[in-house]
């Protein structure tokens, strides 16, 4: 079995870490990390990942925009994107559905829990 490309994007070093590890301990998922959207796009141009993880709040070049630089972009246009974020009030996950995301995962999330939470939003998200 192949296993699942994963993105983690977060400019949060800490969070960065726990992440990767996290999603590291199945065999899964096959996962690489970056600390912004400006090392995102490019990365996940040559990658090609199955599925991103991407941070809202990051300095510069935040969620939402790389969310849209990364669908300006033939290879990366397809790309399933889950928000992982603090901000999980309706109307902030509603507005990142609206922007295309397939879903939101909450920070902060439960190390142990993330592989299970990315499988579900993958399997649940509508087509």
């Amino acid at each position: 079995m192949e296993k699942l490309r994963v993105l983690y994007v977060d400019d949060e070093p800490d969070i960065r870490e726990i992440a990767t590890i996290s999603l590291g301990l199945g065999d899964e998922f096959d996962v690489k990390a970056c600390a912004s959207g400006e090392e995102a796009v490019p990365l996940a141009r040559t990658w090609k990942p199955d599925v991103i993880l991407l941070d809202v709040m990051m300095p510069v070049v935040d969620g939402p925009e790389t969310l849209r630089r990364l669908r300006l972009v033939e290879e990366t246009n397809n790309i399933p994107i889950i928000f992982v974020t603090a901000r999980t009030q309706k109307q902030d996950v509603d507005g990142y559905i609206a922007l295309g995301a397939l879903g939101v995962i909450a920070k902060p999330f439960m190390p142990l829990e993330l592989i299970q939470q990315v499988k579900d939003t993958l399997v649940s998200a509508p087509r």
